[in-house]
């Protein structure tokens, strides 16, 4: 749901554990813990920081919200104090929502106000860069996280000194389920002097109910949450004293630690919603009680592919159930299954009664994984069923048609170019359907669901990997299963108003709500007339009335600190909001002056501003400017890959705290793969300090795609080569002989073998041999072959590779065969959706290792590895790397896969088996 989120988060590396609350996460320690010395066999961690917790106190953490007509202005201030005799490093961190615009932050440092400003991003970022190039200890603060954003600083306090910190966000707040939800997380460790989450609520249309509650509330603190209730306002706070928020009396643990939640909703009498005027700005909030449901007629696509194994297709199987019971009598539904093939369930639409809803259970429970993912193949599918049912009218007229996509990666089978997809599914729809594409994980292409669902009259939603999977699931479900009103549009009077947003729905769904802002031009309220129309289940929604405006110092006469200007705040921050939603580049490239200048007017910072905060002088020199960023959503799911890569890696028992080694990744490098030997494929992640590996096993001859990025249209191909004498009852061991490597945009081609060479650029061919040392260069590429059979490839604005011919290792064996290595040296231009053997893990993989014990090979360490839904057995080995020693490599200690990678490769070998070396 959406919510005014409030945080208060202490993380193991920090090691000054202080509470803090309401809508963000505090971390306060002393940056001054020494290097630790690597390990040799296991995960190299990152140990956890080490400081005297008495030096540094946090003694205020107050957090005010005030909810006006559901636009939330928060404030949260935090007061700590240096006790030590010598400066301290202090860090904080705060956690929002990620709807949320920072609008304004400052520290008080004895008694020096340091202010943040909002900035131009290019401008912020030239600020920052001109730091770090001039020495300064820059740092650069960014967002990310699930439900959050981290807002971070830390900044050095002198010896008997204190510090505020004042962080400032604002939101409006969205409608769901029937309600709003304002959520303060508080993980603390100790007690702090004054402490208080305080919302105080004003809905001038009536309150209905207002309900706060916390996970950590016990008999003895449940009396301190307290409500003071009219029809009119709401204020709620909690403010329990240090000895009150002691686990016992004496002790230093806290109590306060859980999820305090505030809901509540406003009246709603009028069909023609609730309109509000305020300083020549109004805002229209419309959701018409006692409407009847609209049926719908829904096709579930659910993916099967091999990506999808272990707990996420059982969590699928899982939610599929509960959402078929969830269907109403009056509702058709249809099942397509997909991986690399499109399989329905009937090809037809069913009506969901109870015994055709408890056939098409019987069928999901039935539901495995194999194979590749064919997106487009099973999304037109989709489409055609609905298409054919309402063309044959086999379905009610004044019902609407949906789809719904759920899946956990990229396409890779059938059509796998995103923009021809799009286009295909667009023209397809017709624009008469809405798609709803339910991501599941990291893997998945967030930015291509999203934007084949804006064309759609959908929208995209991410689905997080973990143990709540059933539930966002079928949360997401229950917001879009009963729709109200089609095509639902709010018109005002063109002589009246100007700059209004987004006034066309395709859909208002039961639970939700319509917010309309905008300008008037006309102060003359009496010609201020609304008119809202849309399709209903039996009859067209019509109403149209004169806007009746809430008189706010007649209601509130004694609230005047209520800020004045909410309702020009919540339309610009709507305005903006519905801009950056934009799905084409060119609405981007057309929107981006006038988002840039509404940020910079009303101080938000938004993915094209960034704050600039200037942190005090110290010894070491002079001001350094730190900067606060908001990521899209994209941008924010790539962070996460990088920043949950490491989650942790154990010795011992699965969630044995005591045993656990905690790591915390900072940096943002991707994963760097390569194949080489007989073959031998490794994936290294230079910020884990740790490296995964696994071999595949096929007959010579047998092509294997490696890399395929259909954005670009570079694709890397590799085919084996057995030894040149067969040793009986041997293993067969393979090799890879030969690449093809093909660039489209670039109208390149690349055949290298173990004998020669072959380069086809601009229409021209030239023949190497691996004898020669050469450099070869145009407009696309740049081409360097040493004698030492190293050939190195940079291709413009792709990607950078090494290629390795081995042939002396096996002078003295005559039955070897010469072969290659591919290594894969920079790849940060290709796409999102770049798949392959080595190609899936350019852009990181997320895992987990735990039980480390001994193997069954003398000297190796076995373990379980968590991947991807996966639960697999894992062996310590060390690999050969030779991009940096080409003549005798450097030992690199991975991670082993055993049987071809099966469970760390999306699918299987098999599936990436190519008929040609230059296949696409």
């Amino acid at each position: 749901m959406s919510a005014v989120w409030r945080v208060l988060q202490l993380f193991a590396f920090t090691c000054i554990c202080l509470p803090a609350l309401a809508q963000g996460a505090l971390v306060v320690s002393r940056s001054d813990a020494p290097t630790e010395p690597k390990e040799a066999v296991g995960p190299r961690p990152i140990k956890k920081r080490s400081t005297n917790s008495a030096n540094v106190e946090v003694y205020s953490v107050r957090f005010t919200s005030v909810v006006t007509s559901r636009f939330a202005h928060t404030v949260m201030s935090t007061k700590a104090l240096n006790k030590a005799n010598s400066s301290q490093e202090i860090f904080f961190e705060v956690e929002l929502p990620k709807t949320a615009f920072i609008t304004n932050f400052s520290m008080e440092i004895h008694g020096q106000m340091y202010a943040g400003e909002v900035k131009e991003k290019e401008k912020a970022k030239k600020q920052y860069d001109n730091a770090v190039s001039s020495g300064q200890t820059a740092g650069l603060v960014k967002a990310s996280g699930r439900k959050m954003e981290k807002f971070s600083v830390s900044v050095n306090i002198a010896a008997q000194s204190s510090v505020t910190f004042t962080l400032i966000y604002e939101e409006l707040l969205q409608r769901k389920h029937g309600k709003y939800e304002i959520l303060t997380r508080v993980k603390a460790e100790q007690p702090v002097q004054e402490f208080q989450i305080q919302s105080d609520i004003y809905e001038p249309e009536g309150i209905t109910f207002v309900e706060a509650t916390a996970s950590f509330l016990t008999n003895e603190l449940l009396p301190l949450v307290e409500k003071t209730i009219t029809d009119t306002t709401a204020h709620i706070s909690f403010s329990p004293t240090a000895e009150q928020q002691r686990k016992c009396p004496g002790c230093d643990g806290t109590l306060i630690n859980g999820d305090f939640i505030i809901e509540y909703d406003v009246k709603r009498e009028e069909n023609l919603g609730e309109v509000q005027v305020v300083n020549g700005y109004f805002v229209h909030f419309f959701s018409p009680p006692d409407l009847p449901r609209v049926p719908k007629n829904v096709v579930f696509v659910i993916d099967r592919s091999g990506s999808m194994s272990g707990t996420k297709i059982a969590q699928t199987r899982d939610a599929m159930i509960a959402i078929l019971k969830d269907l109403h009598q009056d509702d058709h539904f249809g099942i397509i299954l997909f991986d690399g093939k499109v399989v329905h369930w009937k090809h037809s639409l069913t009506k969901a009664t109870e015994e055709n809803v408890a056939e098409a259970i019987t069928y999901v429970k039935k539901i495995k994984d194999k194979g590749s993912t064919n997106i487009n193949g099973a999304v037109l599918s989709a489409v055609q069923m609905l298409v054919e049912e309402r063309k044959n009218k086999k379905i009610p007229e004044r019902s609407t048609d949906m789809v719904i996509l759920l899946t956990d990666g990229m396409p890779n089978s059938g059509v796998t170019n995103a923009e021809q997809i799009q286009e295909n599914v667009r023209s397809a729809t017709g624009g008469n359907m809405a798609l709803f594409c339910l991501g599941i994980g990291n893997d998945v292409d967030y930015s291509f669901l999203d934007v084949m669902c804006k064309q759609n009259k959908g929208l995209a939603r991410r689905i997080f990997l973990g143990s709540d999977v059933v539930i966002q699931l079928k949360g997401f479900y229950e917001e879009v299963s009963s729709p109200l009103l089609l095509e639902v549009e709010l018109r005002y009077p063109d002589n009246t108003v100007g700059s209004v947003t987004k006034n066309h729905y395709s859909q208002l769904f039961n639970g939700s709500e319509i917010i309309v802002a905008g300008q008037l031009d006309d102060n003359n309220i009496d010609n201020f007339l609304v008119e809202v129309f849309g399709q209903g289940p039996e009859e067209d929604f019509q109403v149209r009335g004169k806007a009746r405006v809430v008189d706010w110092h007649r209601i509130y006469p004694e609230k005047k600190y209520i800020f004045g200007d909410f309702i020009e705040r919540l339309w610009a921050y709507l305005t903006i909001q519905q801009l950056l939603e934009k799905s084409t580049q060119q609405e981007k490239d057309n929107i981006t002056d006038k988002v840039l200048d509404m940020s910079l007017q009303y101080s938000f910072v938004t993915p094209l501003t960034s704050m600039v905060v200037t942190k005090p002088e110290t010894e070491d020199g002079p001001d350094s400017p730190l900067i606060a960023d908001k990521l899209t959503e994209e941008q924010r799911q790539k962070a996460e890959r990088y920043a949950a890569r490491a989650p942790t890696a154990a010795v011992g028992s699965r969630g044995s705290s005591s045993t656990r080694l905690q790591t915390r990744l900072r940096g943002m490098s991707r994963g760097v793969s390569d194949v080489d030997g007989d073959p031998h494929f490794m994936i290294e992640l230079p910020d884990r300090e740790d490296a995964l590996c696994f071999n595949i096993n096929d007959k010579p001859g047998t092509i294997f795609n490696l890399v395929r990025d259909p954005t670009s249209g570079f694709v890397v191909n590799g085919k084996l080569v057995g030894k040149k004498k067969l040793i009986p009852d041997n293993n067969l061991q393979t090799y890879f002989g030969r690449f093809g490597i093909t660039h489209l945009k670039l109208g390149l081609r690349l055949d290298v073998s173990t004998h020669d060479i072959s380069v086809f650029s601009n229409g021209k061919r030239v023949n190497l041999l691996w004898s020669d040392a050469t450099h070869f260069k145009d407009n696309n590429m740049d081409l360097k072959l040493t004698n030492n059979c190293h050939l190195t490839v940079t291709l413009r604005h792709s990607v950078k590779f090494m290629i390795i011919r081995h042939t002396k290792v096996w002078k003295r064996r005559h039955d070897q065969q010469d072969y290659l290595g591919f290594y894969t040296l920079d790849s940060h231009h290709l796409s999102a959706l770049v798949q392959g053997l080595l190609g899936q893990f350019y852009h990181g993989v997320e895992f987990e290792v735990a039980g480390l014990h001994p193997g069954k090979v003398q000297e190796r360490l076995d373990a379980t590895m968590y991947v991807k839904g996966r639960t697999l057995n894992v062996t310590r080995q060390w690999q050969k790397d030779f991009s940096r020693d080409v003549q005798n490599g450097e030992s690199i200690p991975c991670w082993f896969v055993d049987n071809d990678g099966r469970g760390l490769i999306d699918g299987k070998a098999s599936d990436y088996t190519v008929s040609t070396l230059f296949e696409y």
